[in-house]
């Protein structure tokens, strides 16, 4: 299940790429999930564990990802820290309801991410609610973010 925590929360890496680009291991680039969401979000192609084939940049290394990216990758594979995914847009939001069925993933949001149309399940923190639509979400979320 996703479990969100919206405003500031103390606990959490505030700035996801930079912990991505000072602890990136060669197996997080290489995970399948993770070839997935670089090339859906990034548009981009996975050669190797440093070498990615990007449309608009060339060969670049998975430092040159997309904050989204990064960010998506550390919830993925390192379960024992909350990060700020807020460096995500709603492009990610997909793939963190994806990583959330099959593990739990506690992240922080500072706004209202869109999380679509279709019906999710998604545990605020702030309030210890359980929501389904984005109305619902919206109506609680509010309340904690500018």
């Amino acid at each position: 299940m996703l479990h969100i925590f919206y405003g500031d929360m103390q606990e959490a890496v505030y700035d996801p790429a930079t912990y991505f680009n000072n602890q990136i291991q060669d197996a997080w680039i290489t995970d399948s999930l993770s070839v997935e969401m670089i090339r859906d979000i990034d548009h981009s192609e996975v050669l190797g564990p440093h070498v990615i084939d990007s449309p608009v940049l060339g060969g670049i290394s998975p430092r040159e990802l997309s904050g989204g990216v990064k960010t998506l990758i550390l919830i993925n594979q390192v379960s024992s820290r909350i990060f700020n995914a807020s460096a995500c847009g709603d492009n990610c939001a997909k793939w963190l309801l994806k990583i959330a069925n099959d593990k739990d993933v506690t992240i922080n949001l500072r706004h209202i991410m869109d999380f679509g149309d279709d019906e999710f399940t998604i545990h605020i923190l702030n309030t210890n609610t359980v929501v389904h639509r984005m109305s619902e979400l919206v109506m609680i979320a509010s309340d904690f973010v500018r």
